[in-house]
């Protein structure tokens, strides 16, 4: 592998920002979109389980409907893709076990050795403590995934800007959701910013690393 130097992770960085207004004309190439994709696919979870699903939105009638419900935020509308963060409602064992399946056939193993290990996640997500506020738990690895999909988005010179003001639940009606198990978390639009953005040229508002970075 090829390791960036850090200047250019940083450099990538500090050019992101929330974009307030996508330039509705420019749309992202197939190549780029595959590892962005890629990079959602590749997102690290709890477990490895991987409770989500992104639906990602280019028909324009769709993006139009969703805009709507999203506090008609104009980036909805005018990206290029615009993704929307889907996690499952409850844990089960069958997801659990699809998950074990999946690994021991990728690794060349006997999903039976791991045995062991599907018992404890059962034990904990789907029977135990922590199966009460497995939407929450789930809603953990979404976020992941976002952050995941904004540095690539990024370092790939894709503007992005992540989103909460939307209403989940129109959300699933219109994406055909509503009555899966599964439901809507956040969106994020992809592009390429608009020239006449404002938000590009400002100045980012961080706290320093002295009251943000604690060494010990």
């Amino acid at each position: 592998m090829e390791v960036i130097k850090a200047e250019k992770l940083i450099e990538a960085l500090e050019w992101r920002y929330a974009t307030k207004k996508f330039d509705a004309s420019k749309k992202i190439d197939e190549k780029t979109w595959a590892s962005l994709e890629k990079a959602l696919i590749l997102t690290p979870s709890s477990y490895g389980l991987q409770p989500w699903k992104f639906v990602v939105v280019q028909n324009q009638q769709i993006k139009d409907q969703l805009r709507a419900v999203s506090w008609n935020q104009s980036q909805v509308s005018d990206c290029s893709h615009h993704v929307v963060f889907v996690i499952k409602e409850k844990m089960d064992e069958a997801h659990i076990t699809h998950f074990i399946e999946e690994t021991a056939k990728v690794r060349g193993m006997e999903a039976s050795t791991m045995d062991g290990y599907k018992k404890m996640m059962i034990g904990d997500l789907v029977s135990g403590l922590r199966s009460k506020v497995i939407s929450e738990w789930a809603a953990r690895q979404a976020y992941i995934a976002l952050g995941n999909f904004m540095t690539a988005a990024a370092v790939l010179g894709v503007d992005a800007c992540p989103l909460e003001g939307i209403d989940p639940v129109k959300y699933d009606e219109i994406l055909g959701l509503t009555g899966t198990g599964w439901k809507t978390v956040c969106a994020c639009p992809a592009g390429f910013r608009a020239e006449d953005d404002k938000y590009a040229s400002a100045k980012k508002v961080r706290f320093p690393a002295s009251e943000v970075i604690v060494h010990k």
